[in-house]
């Protein structure tokens, strides 16, 4: 497996290097069909008096999923092992579900004229939490390093729809190492997002493909 280091703002020691080595190893054994491990360490430096933090992102690549890991301490070294922790949890959870499955098949079956789901442990979100998604009661402040410090940080990224089912959506979400995970649903077509509830628990939200509002308004 071929593992290629690249530092932002901060220097990559010898010594790094072979840390990274050593701990490479321990991802190749649980994930032997990998093909290539991306470190990228992110120092940041703050003006409010934050202390300066380092920040370690793995990307593992191959045939299948792309896994993600990270993780931020003052020291690089710490923030390496736990990320390393994070994606081997990550590896070994997915690991788990593909012998569930195979001893314990499910046979998920979606009721088109219900919108149901049977046999597998997923259950619609709540009218509640629709609503608080829909209206946006839960305020989010986006700021920058002159700011008075904040925990909320605002980081916007873009990717290709992709269709699946939400069965293999829970598993890409598992390997990411999110709590959820954003799809085009395969047996329905709608925009869908699977979220972690508890344990092996998850939930998912289905949005419905309307006219714009300016088309309905026309028509």
């Amino acid at each position: 497996m071929d593992t290629n280091i690249v530092g932002v703002g901060v220097g990559i020691t010898e010594r790094f290097r072979t840390v990274v080595e050593e701990k490479a190893s321990r991802i190749e054994t649980l994930a032997p069909r990998a093909q290539g491990l991306e470190v990228k360490v992110t120092h940041r430096a703050y003006h409010n008096g934050r202390m300066e933090d380092e920040t370690v992102e793995l990307t593992l690549g191959g045939k299948g999923p792309v896994v993600r890991a990270e993780a931020t301490d003052g020291d690089k070294f710490t923030a390496l092992d736990l990320a390393v922790d994070k994606m081997a949890e990550q590896l070994r959870r997915a690991k788990d579900k593909r012998v569930d499955a195979r001893n314990h098949p499910r046979g998920a079956k979606f009721e088109k004229e219900s919108g149901s789901l049977a046999g597998i442990d997923i259950e619609p979100a709540s009218a509640e939490l629709l609503h608080a998604v829909a209206t946006g009661e839960v305020p989010v402040v986006q700021v920058d390093d002159e700011a008075d410090y904040t925990p909320v940080v605002i980081r916007t990224k873009q990717f290709d729809a992709e269709w699946m089912t939400v069965e293999e959506a829970v598993d890409r979400m598992e390997l990411v190492g999110h709590d959820f995970f954003l799809f085009v649903d395969a047996r329905s077509d709608h925009p869908s997002v699977v979220y972690r509830r508890k344990g092996w628990d998850y939930g998912v939200i289905s949005l419905e493909t309307q006219a714009a509002p300016e088309a309905r308004a026309a028509s």
